[in-house]
């Protein structure tokens, strides 16, 4: 008979029943419950099951988790019911269950909506992993067709589903494929299929053998189906098939049935239908990097699984040593090369590094030591610190094994040396200045505990600073509101006439029932209503701290909570409303606060007040002035490091966007439309033309022009004299003519230079498609071989050549890990910013500009071949400057197989006017005159 547990509430669960867990509120402090499945119960720690029915003590059970969709993504999600299951159990206290609900697969249901209205019924389709952080899809084992028999047969008894990644469900589901070679079963990593004939082989049966899938994008035809083709061809009787549509008709469309018969067994029947487990599992992975094969081992991990990195192309092929010292000559030159005799054994006394030696120190020796330990600082909270009583130790114990007494430690000095390290290393981090824990606040505001996007936006601290500093700031805020609460205990306990308060709940096992409304707390936070028969503790960030019934249980057990917008006038007394980001609900709870685990010990910190925020046009995220800059004239809001600004704190405030401050200035052309883009007439001025947007941004050319910062980017031919600040963009001349004279497939207009998409043949303007929304971003490919002309990048781990890439709005970017434009690494460099840095920076070491100018006209116009005949040589040198380098070369007005430059040849006839000159005047003055005469 199976186990059956009697919860609080007087239900019933087994094993495999789905159940609400939580621990206490002040625990978890304000989040939902979370659902989970029953694997199996547990006895007490330390203690075995019993040996006779019914002896048994269970204390803890150990759950499958699941996860809503908020907790892992910040996309929006309206429908409460919808969960992703995952691979992933932990074992908690049975007290933590709370009630009984049910969850399936969608596949399951037959009437979804139906089942949405009843309580506690969830659903999933997909699976979560939170190791590698990665979404899968959940099918049905009995939908899989594509498999051997003896394959499936096992799959199908052990598992109720399988969990494939989204562009293998159609593979799996097809019929089976045998090759058409062998007539063996093509599995899908070492297939190719005809894109013709619709036949599949493997990728060793096709002669010649091929050695990798074609490219994304790119087809196969079998050797007979190309012949074939090539014959039709050849004959000119290649007739593409005519689509055929179906003709249109007047007639009404077809009534529905009416709304499916609710079939109150046929839903109880779904809420108990049998699931099959393996191993307490009721699917396992079965995609792309699984070998069919191993399925059949019944200890095969099923966990999801990403590309491998075990092989050449990850590890270095280096032979054992008994194969190098056979090969060579004579080994005892490679041992002594290697100085292999002379290294130390690892594993004794001088290859230890010594952290602690206190336990063979005598008790009189740790009295002294202890004195002389309270005397290295006057700092208490040092001495009851972990970083500094560590490194304490650590000194003493180095002095106590060199015969050192304990006057000789120092501990002013923050940075030791360390065994094979080279640099110093610090015991304890640096100050914190005001500015980066002002900007650590912000982050924890905006993000919550999401501490790698608070790392960005502090942006001068490393990962491990990031979090140690957390830990120590948390506390802090927890010591001051201790004290706090300790203080109004103190004023309330001699007051036995007061009501009791919010602080004083009703005893239950969660803690979240409160006795009823206050004058502080009047309504629910949520709906307003004041009337309720139970009345809930509420999250943070509403505007009171209480929930009635209905909406107390929907936040629990549904995390749907809908918050009616409330007045600051209507707010009550010491009340001050919470400023949230854009796009939260007014006073409603953050989504990033909530997101903590539930078996977490510790409290999140509490909410600080909120620090402004800006939303940059182009990556749409918010972020605190200065790192967001906002230009005081025509409002245009943008990251410094995506527009190459840097801006001094002072002058913030007073930020002028190029072409704003251009309009005071005057210092460039007043026409700011960019030289890239087509020519349109718009309606509107040029102080506030696209304003809000990214095109705002623009940059001067090297002929005083303009030129949008996004086309110039995406432009491999555009360069800039100066990256830091993206100014004085060169190259446009050299932009092929066929990309100016392409037509945009967006705008339909001829003119301005056209991008390809990365993914297709479709070819538009760079402003055209970010105003429709496609997807722009930077991509690191690896780098298969180091050329002398490939320039290798790093950005966020990632190592390999960073290209940028433009795709239209409906292509599927999952499979891409692209980097956002004002996406930053450790440094706090966005990617535009890094790509600039590497790619974009002109040669101006080289030439000065106007030299680099010529060159490139003279690339374009080909002068060389114009001013020189053709049986001399390409490359000339002027005669008088040695000079090689000129836009036009003259040929010698005395010695025709010599060559001027420009600048001599130009030199040279102004000297001979100015000669000219000189001996006219000599000729018509009067003594000159008079000499002739006589």
């Amino acid at each position: 008979m199976a186990v059956q547990i009697s919860l609080k509430n007087g239900e019933k669960v087994k094993v495999n029943d789905h159940v609400y867990c939580s621990p206490p509120w002040s625990v978890r402090d304000g989040t939902p419950y979370s659902v989970a499945r029953i694997m199996e119960f547990l006895p007490p720690e330390g203690t075995t099951k019993g040996k006779g029915k019914g002896k048994e003590i269970y204390t803890r059970v150990r759950l499958a988790w699941y996860y809503r969709p908020s907790d892992v993504s910040d996309r929006p999600v309206a429908d409460s019911r919808l969960l992703l299951a995952a691979i992933y159990s932990e074992v908690c206290d049975i007290n933590q269950l709370r009630s009984r609900c049910y969850v399936i697969h969608r596949d399951k249901i037959t009437d979804l909506a139906g089942w949405k209205k009843r309580p506690d019924r969830f659903y999933f389709n997909r699976l979560f992993d939170p190791y590698i952080k990665k979404e899968f899809e959940v099918i049905q084992a009995t939908d899989i067709r594509n498999l051997p028999d003896h394959i499936r047969q096992v799959l199908l008894s052990r598992y109720e589903y399988v969990v494939v990644e989204k562009d293998v469900v159609p593979d799996l589901t097809d019929t089976l494929r045998l090759c058409t070679t062998c007539s063996q079963w093509c599995a899908n990593p070492d297939t190719v299929g005809c894109d013709r004939c619709k036949k599949f082989f493997h990728m060793g049966c096709v002669q010649p053998p091929l050695l990798a899938k074609p490219s994304r994008g790119y087809g196969w035809t079998c050797a007979p189906c190309s012949r074939r083709h090539e014959e039709e061809v050849d004959s000119h009787e290649v007739r593409h098939p005519t689509p055929i549509t179906k003709p249109k008709s007047n007639a009404p469309a077809p009534r529905g049935r009416g709304r499916p018969r609710k079939d109150r067994s046929l839903a109880e029947k779904e809420e108990n239908v049998d699931i099959k487990y393996f191993k307490m599992w009721p699917f396992r992975y079965f995609g792309q990097y699984t070998v069919a094969d191993d399925t059949l081992d019944p200890d095969d991990l099923i966990f999801p699984r990403a590309a491998t990195r075990v092989g050449p192309k990850y590890q270095a092929g280096i032979p054992p040593l008994s194969e190098t010292l056979s090969s060579a000559k004579d080994p005892g030159t490679i041992l002594q090369s290697k100085n292999f005799s002379d290294g130390e054994d690892r594993g004794g006394d001088s290859t230890v590094e010594v952290l602690s030696n206190i336990n063979n120190v005598t008790d009189e020796e740790v009295a002294e030591l202890e004195e002389w330990k309270a005397a290295l600082t006057r700092k208490s909270e040092e001495l009851h610190g972990v970083d500094w009583l560590t490194e304490a130790i650590r000194r003493f114990s180095q002095a106590y094994l060199i015969n050192r007494g304990w006057s000789t430690v120092d501990m002013s000095v923050p940075a030791r040396a360390e065994k094979w390290k080279k640099g110093e290393t610090r015991y304890t981090d640096r100050e914190w200045t005001a500015e980066e824990v002002a900007a650590f606040e912000d982050g924890i505001l905006v993000h919550g505990a999401e501490l790698r996007a608070v790392r960005d936006e502090v942006g001068t601290r490393t990962m491990p600073e990031v979090v140690r500093f957390y830990g120590h700031w948390k506390n802090s805020k927890l010591k001051e509101e201790n004290i706090r609460a300790r203080e109004r205990a103190a004023t309330v306990k001699g007051d036995e006439d007061e009501e009791p308060t919010l602080e004083t709940p009703i005893s239950d096992d969660e803690g979240s029932i409160v006795r009823g409304p206050t004058k502080a707390n009047s309504s629910c936070g949520a709906c307003r209503t004041r009337e309720s028969e139970t009345w809930w503790r509420a999250p943070k960030g509403l505007a009171t701290d209480i929930l009635c019934d209905a909406c107390g249980t929907n936040w629990r057990k549904y995390a749907d909570l809908n918050v009616r917008p409330v007045r600051e006038d209507v707010l009550p007394p010491g009340k001050k409303s919470i400023e949230k980001r854009e796009g939260t609900p007014l006073n409603g709870p953050s989504a990033k606060r909530l997101r903590t685990s539930v078996t977490a010990n510790g409290t999140p910190p509490p909410i600080v007040p909120a620090a402004p925020q800006l939303r940059c046009l182009a990556c749409q995220k918010n972020g605190p002035i200065g790192k967001v800059l906002k230009c005081s004239q025509c409002h245009f809001r943008v990251h410094a490091g995506s527009c190459g600004v840097s801006v001094d704190k002072n002058a913030v405030e007073s930020w002028l966007c190029d072409l704003c401050n251009n309009e005071k200035t005057q210092e460039a052309s007043l026409n700011t439309d960019c030289v890239l883009c087509p020519r349109r007439k718009s309606k509107k001025k040029a102080s506030t033309k696209d304003a809000d947007s990214f095109l705002r941004a623009a940059k001067l050319t090297e002929g005083q022009g303009w030129v949008h910062v996004l086309c110039a980017i995406f432009s491999p031919e555009v360069t800039f004299s100066d990256v830091s600040h993206l100014r004085l963009a060169e190259g446009i001349s050299t932009i092929p003519r066929s990309r100016w004279s392409t037509r945009c497939t967006l705008c339909g207009e001829v003119g301005g230079v056209v991008l390809r998409c990365s993914d297709c043949v479709r070819e538009y303007h760079a402003s055209c498609a970010w105003k429709n929304g496609h997807q722009f971003g930077f991509e690191i490919q690896p780098v298969r071989s180091h050329r002398r002309d490939t320039v290798v990048t790093n950005f966020r781990g990632e190592t390999g050549n960073m290209v940028p890439i433009v795709s239209c709005q409906e292509h599927e970017m999952s499979k891409r890990e692209l980097y956002d434009i004002c996406e930053t690494d450790e440094t706090g460099e966005t990617a535009l910013q890094v790509y600039c840095r590497t790619y974009k920076q002109a040669p101006v070491s080289q030439a000065h500009a106007l030299l680099r100018k010529a060159r490139r006209l003279d690339s374009i116009l080909n002068t060389h071949a114009d001013a020189v005949d053709g049986n001399t040589e390409p490359e000339q040198q002027c005669d008088l400057c040695a000079t090689q380098y000129s836009p036009c070369f003259y040929r010698s007005k005395y010695y025709p197989d010599r060559w001027h430059c420009h600048k001599c040849h130009c030199s040279q006839q102004s000297k001979a006017t100015a000669d000219a000159t000189d001996n006219w005047s000599e000729l018509a003055s009067p003594r000159s005159s008079r000499a002739m005469q006589e």
